[in-house]
């Protein structure tokens, strides 16, 4: 097993991808199954390969991802951001290209605390005047 690869770690929400770049034919696999399989969003399959259009390497790594934690879409955000982290150890040449995207940025959006007294983090129960 002498294959050279590229491991990036990302996170969206509660989500937290490992990400492994292999060279190969852009297979993207996710916890064991195709990412048709375990993302049935279309657009959010178009996220995940983002890093890979902004830098123009589309079709060249085998994409492999552990990721645990939150739903689809933080789960498509953490990849994406572990391919860019990835992309970076293989050409630091393509930072600009990464950057420029907004790609190695972690979202730093979460979920708002549930607030003591109210039934979510800002619903409050119907104001009753008596």
């Amino acid at each position: 097993m002498a294959t050279v690869q590229y491991a990036g770690t990302g996170r969206r929400k509660n989500s937290v991808a490992r990400v492994r770049l292999v060279p190969g034919t852009g297979k993207i696999t996710m916890n064991g199954k195709d990412i048709e399989d375990y993302i049935p969003f279309a657009n959010l399959r178009e996220v995940v390969v983002q890093p890979f259009a902004a830098t123009e390497t589309t079709g060249n790594y085998d994409v492999m991802v552990n990721v645990n934690g939150g739903g689809f879409s933080g789960q498509a955000g953490a990849t994406r951001h572990g391919i860019a982290r990835a992309l970076l150890t293989v050409d630091p040449d393509f930072r600009s290209a990464l950057k420029g995207a907004g790609l190695l940025t972690r979202d730093a959006r979460m979920k708002e605390r549930k607030k003591p007294g109210l039934k979510k983090a800002r619903k409050a129960s119907q104001f009753s005047k008596r």
